[in-house]
């Protein structure tokens, strides 16, 4: 499957922000999918997943509340929407997929997904 994010900006802190990641290729609904990040000199994160019907999500600690991850597979669309955005959301957001053997797995490291899209640029300022 290939991947591509779109929907990256310049905000300001306490804005909105929605990210979407186009998928092409084999059957989209069969993936999980993620939103990673990766700030300036710092490592790669997971910041969002959803299983392939699209019922469970999981997020990291620091974007609970107030990001939503969410996806359309009649579209093959994935989406992250974020809110009331922070400085140290600034990063590059990349969107990853991957098909786990066991229904309802997730997984938080970059190194269980094969697919990435070629990211999306995030600047929050004040």
């Amino acid at each position: 499957v290939q991947l591509q994010a779109s929907g990256g900006g310049s905000v300001q802190a306490g804005d909105s922000l929605k990210l979407s990641c186009a998928a092409s290729g084999r059957t989209f609904s069969t993936y999980f999918m993620a939103w990673f990040r990766q700030a300036p000199g710092k490592e790669r994160e997971f910041v969002a997943g959803i299983g392939s019907g699209g019922t469970n999500t999981y997020y990291a600690d620091s974007v609970k509340g107030r990001f939503t991850v969410s996806r359309d597979n009649a579209k093959d669309r994935l989406y992250l929407e974020m809110n009331s955005l922070k400085l140290e959301d600034t990063a590059v957001y990349f969107c990853a997929a991957t098909i786990f053997l066991h229904s309802g797995s997730h997984s938080e490291l970059g190194s269980d997904y094969d697919y990435w899209g070629q990211g999306t640029l995030v600047t929050v300022s004040s």
